[in-house]
């Protein structure tokens, strides 16, 4: 097989690539096996001994490992990287990627003795974008020095946002659901206090602190408290 070769099998392997995790997540995959399934496929694509997937606590400015096929301890329990340190934080920090073509030799990697266990050389550190907000960073790494090419590294900027989609896509359904559910317990409250200022003849203020008091004393949260009361009511009526 000549290189020419070589680049179209992978460019064609990486359109599979794109087109699985696009399938993932148009599915019903809980995220996590969406991000495994991105750096299973990814590394068996970049020819990586080591890919992983790292997410930005934006509270606490670091980035923290959320999925890697390596099975290594040493590597998946490497602490978290604050934005503008070590090279994947300085992905972060500028918003683009960055290539080191040994990381065993980089001053400003962070952990180079993991690099050096490893046996790890190369390493690629792609941004995750939303518009224009960095959420993460995908990293491959090879045990032999690499050049990585522009068409590599585009490729894995498509895989990296295509990720980063999925993510946002589950935030946003879980903020859905958060705020329907904070809805129904509005609701519910509403209606428990109604029936205390009926069953009392008392304010609502009161009534909400009787709810207030039992949900402390019980332990119980104010919806839990409410349903309580909605059940009692019409189990007497």
């Amino acid at each position: 097989m000549t290189e020419y070769d070589g680049l179209k099998s992978k460019k064609h392997k990486g359109f599979d690539l794109l087109y699985e995790v696009s399938r993932a997540i148009t599915s019903n995959r809980y995220v996590e096996e969406i991000l495994l399934l991105v750096v299973g496929m990814t590394a068996d694509l970049m020819g990586s001994k080591i890919c992983s997937l790292m997410l930005l606590d934006e509270e606490k400015q670091e980035l923290v490992i959320k999925a890697t096929q390596s099975l290594s301890e040493h590597y998946r329990t490497k602490p978290p990287i604050k934005v503008g340190e070590s090279v994947v934080g300085r992905v972060v920090q500028k918003k683009v990627p960055i290539t080191v073509r040994d990381v065993t030799a980089e001053s400003g990697y962070k952990y180079p003795e993991i690099a050096k266990t490893e046996g790890l050389r190369s390493l690629v550190s792609v941004p995750m974008m939303i518009k224009n907000r960095v959420i993460g960073v995908l990293n491959c790494y090879t045990t032999t020095e690499h050049e990585f090419g522009e068409e590599e590294i585009q490729l894995l900027v498509g895989v990296a946002n295509q990720a980063a989609v999925a993510i946002e896509n589950t935030n946003l359904l879980t903020e859905k659901i958060t705020a329907v559910e904070a809805l129904e317990a509005r609701k519910r409250i509403e209606r428990a206090k109604g029936i205390l200022i009926k069953r009392h003849s008392i304010s609502e203020a009161e009534a909400y602190r009787i709810l207030q008091k039992q949900s402390m004393d019980k332990g119980h949260s104010l919806k839990d408290i409410a349903e309580a009361i909605i059940l009692s009511e019409e189990i007497a009526n």
